[in-house]
């Protein structure tokens, strides 16, 4: 009669299978209560951008397949959450994000969905849980649009503030606390000084 592993075992194979991916580009996943990895530590063929840094520019597909031009955005802050239909703590704090962005006035801050997922997980999620503000799509790849917005652990949910003139203002990895959205994108003047959140452990 076979048994399962060891749970010690599995995670052993695990950080093996990981190791030996770091030169072919492999993606894998691994689970924790704050973060969800999504892709290889092999993230070289980008330049992450740190605060301070111009946006770089982004196209990228929405739920229908039309192309989002992120430089549509201009001229208003922006936050781009970087999030997975199987990111648990993505999940969770959704609905801060989708109060957040429906609060917003006219010219306030835009809110935008970047989902390291397939179209159809997407779509299967929205369909239980919608939201208003625009949702794009991309698949995991070392130089992805979360790489360059700074996301160079490939980490998820990975949050964005960039401000009204282009500029990344902040940078989160790790979800938002109850009520924390409000607090962390403060004041969206490009001409403050910058700060990056602390990274999220992981277990």
């Amino acid at each position: 009669m076979s048994t399962s592993p060891p749970r010690t075992s599995l995670m052993v194979v695990a950080a093996v299978a990981a190791v030996l991916g770091m030169g072919t580009g492999a993606y894998y996943f691994t689970r924790a209560p704050e973060t969800t990895r999504f892709a290889a530590v092999d993230r070289a063929a980008a330049v992450p951008a740190r605060p301070g840094d111009a946006m770089p520019a982004i196209i990228l597909p929405d739920v229908d397949g039309t192309p989002v031009d992120f430089a549509g955005f201009a001229g208003r802050p922006l936050l781009i959450n970087v999030w997975a239909s199987w990111c648990g703590p993505c999940v969770e704090e959704m609905p801060m994000l989708a109060a957040f962005a429906a609060a917003q006035p006219s010219d306030g801050v835009q809110v935008v969905g970047l989902a390291i997922d397939t179209p159809e997980g997407v779509r299967d999620f929205l369909d239980r849980v919608p939201v208003t503000y625009p949702i794009v799509i991309e698949q995991p790849a070392p130089d992805d649009a979360s790489v360059r917005l700074g996301n160079a652990q490939g980490l998820l949910p990975y949050t964005v503030l960039v401000g009204a003139d282009g500029k990344i203002v902040k940078q989160k990895l790790g979800p938002f606390a109850d009520g924390e959205v409000e607090r962390w994108v403060g004041s969206t003047d490009p001409r403050s000084v910058p700060t990056v959140a602390a990274p999220a452990t992981t277990r």
